[in-house]
Parts: structure tokens; sequence; C-alpha cells
């Protein structure tokens, strides 16, 4: 299989066409190989449009949504990253290639040693993978630059919002009757914050996601 030309398709035709154009998002996805986060099974159609599983409850974000994403939070080289959900790896390897560094965190053990190994073998140096349950926050390295959590959660808890400093931002996808949206969440000022709603789509719920009863005002 021809990977640098159905990477070459899956940019121009999968990802620019949903109005992904800024050129330093597609250079990576341009940069960083797919195929090699994917399970063995599914290296014939990891540039593809398909949902692919990773086992335990996990699959991979889409591309298309992978490069919105991606675009959205606008990475900068001297970001200090949270990832919440590790997945593949993949998802780290991408922020990683634009920020100083990347903690990505998942609460299933084979999740986060497929994670960790993924990114050793790609030779991935700036991405610290852990295991744990981090979607109140992690806050051993908090404040980050960037928050990101790469699944559907019922609400955005509190206790990650305190852990993103000032000026800087939060992605989730945030479950709403009938649809799933994309926000991004800025720290305006301490306690202060702005929500933009940026797209819909379907995506996997985080499996360790908050119950409402949780959440505080």
């Amino acid at each position: 299989m021809n990977f640098e030309q159905a990477r070459f398709n899956m940019v121009e035709q999968q990802i620019r066409p949903w109005e992904v154009l800024d050129f330093g998002v597609l250079d990576v996805l341009m940069s960083v190989r797919r195929e090699e986060f994917v399970p063995e099974a599914y290296k014939g159609v990891a540039l593809s449009e398909a949902e692919i599983p990773l086992g335990h409850g996990g699959s991979m974000l889409i591309p298309v949504i992978e490069g919105k994403v991606l675009q959205a939070v606008q990475v900068k080289r001297s970001d200090k990253v949270l990832e919440i959900g590790a997945g593949s790896g993949y998802f780290a390897a991408l922020l990683a290639a634009k920020a100083d560094w990347v903690r990505t965190v998942d609460i299933e053990p084979a999740l986060a040693s497929m994670a960790h190994d993924n990114l050793k073998r790609y030779g991935v140096e700036n991405v610290i993978v852990e295991e744990g349950d981090a979607i109140c926050g992690w806050p051993s390295n908090a404040p980050y630059d960037l928050i990101v959590v790469s699944g559907g959660v019922p609400f955005v808890p509190e206790s990650l919002l305190q852990q993103i400093k000032v000026g800087v931002r939060l992605f989730a996808f945030v479950v709403e009757p009938h649809l799933i949206t994309a926000q991004l969440v800025t720290c305006l000022a301490e306690g202060q914050f702005r929500t933009e709603s940026l797209f819909e789509n379907a995506v996997p719920m985080m499996r360790n996601a908050p119950q409402k009863s949780h959440f505080k005002f």
C-alpha cells in the first residue's frame, strides 16, 4: 500500500474540504504517520474515514475530527498540554509536534501501554504517558496551557477548568440533548470563562465521564 499517497488523499479529500485550512495543521497531519499508531489489523484503513477500534472500549477519532480539533486549539511551541484519553497515542503525537510537551493520561491500563509503546517506537520524546483517571484534572503538573478531552462528556468539571491558566483554553466534546458539540473554553480571568461552540459531531464517550451530580457551578 502506498501510505504517502493515502496520507495525501486523507488530507486533501477528507480533512481540507471540512474547512481545516491551517497550513501548520495540515503539515503536521502530513508528517505524522497515522498508520504507525493503529492496530496491525487496521493498517490498511488507517488513513480512511473508518472508525478504528483499539479494544478495551477505546477507538480513534476519525481523521477529519482530529484535524478540526488540532486547528481549533491552535497549539503553540511553548504550550504545556494535558490530553485526557491517550488512546493509541496518535493525537498526542500530533499535539507534541507543535507543543513544548504533552502529558497524556488514560484510565485503561492497556491503552496507556499501547500509547506509550507507539510513541516510543515512533520516537516522540516530548510526550509523557500516564495511567489514571484525569477527567477531573491531573493536578501534579497543573496549570496547563491547553487541556484536550478526547471523548464525549456530559459537562466540563469545574476542577478541570481550574487547571488552565488565564488566557488559555480547554477543548472538550460536550453532550447536549440530541447532539455532541465541540467546545473551546477560554479562561478570561480567575473564575471567568468564555465557551465557544465550534462544530457538532458524534464521538465516543469517555469511559470515565463524570456524573452530573458531581458538577459544581
